[in-house]
């Protein structure tokens, strides 16, 4: 599994720590920046980690700023994302298993390291359930995208 992984200036250093815990446990990670705190746009990381998943280059991704709010407004612009803004290991394990999410954002601001670690091991390890509800429930996601990429 290749997960790709962004951040603004604002979670710079917490990416950073994710990337390192990551890649301990054999993930393979790719880095699509900032690489410092000097203040940059989060939706231009947004896009790069969004357009990797799409593009079938990474298969999840983890997008990182102050608040984690910001990326994911931005990262879900994007047809195919199903982005999750999660504060807590609860909220992580079911975006994955009920909502099928691809992208989890995290506020540096509002999860400390450890946590944000823990999390990131929850997201990249659980599995979509399958059950017919959620998959009925993603695919009604996954139909409006369609319907309004055609607009």
């Amino acid at each position: 599994m290749r997960i790709a992984l962004a951040a603004d200036h604002g979670g710079y250093k917490l990416k950073e720590k994710l990337i390192a815990n990551l890649n301990s446990k054999g993930i393979e990670t790719i880095d699509f920046g900032t690489n410092s705190d000097s203040s940059c746009d989060y939706p231009d990381y947004a896009d790069k980690v969004c357009h990797a998943i799409t593009n079938g280059e990474c298969e999840l991704g983890i997008l990182i700023c102050s608040t984690g709010i910001g990326m994911s407004i931005a990262a879900n612009k994007h047809p195919g994302i199903r982005a999750a803004c999660c504060s807590d290991l609860l909220s992580v394990s079911l975006t994955r298993s009920h909502n099928n999410s691809n992208v989890l954002c995290l506020g540096a601001f509002i999860v400390a390291e450890r946590l944000a670690c823990e999390m990131a091991d929850i997201f990249v390890s659980t599995p979509f359930s399958g059950e017919e509800r959620h998959v009925r429930r993603v695919s009604k996601l996954i139909e409006l995208d369609k319907y309004l990429e055609k607009k």
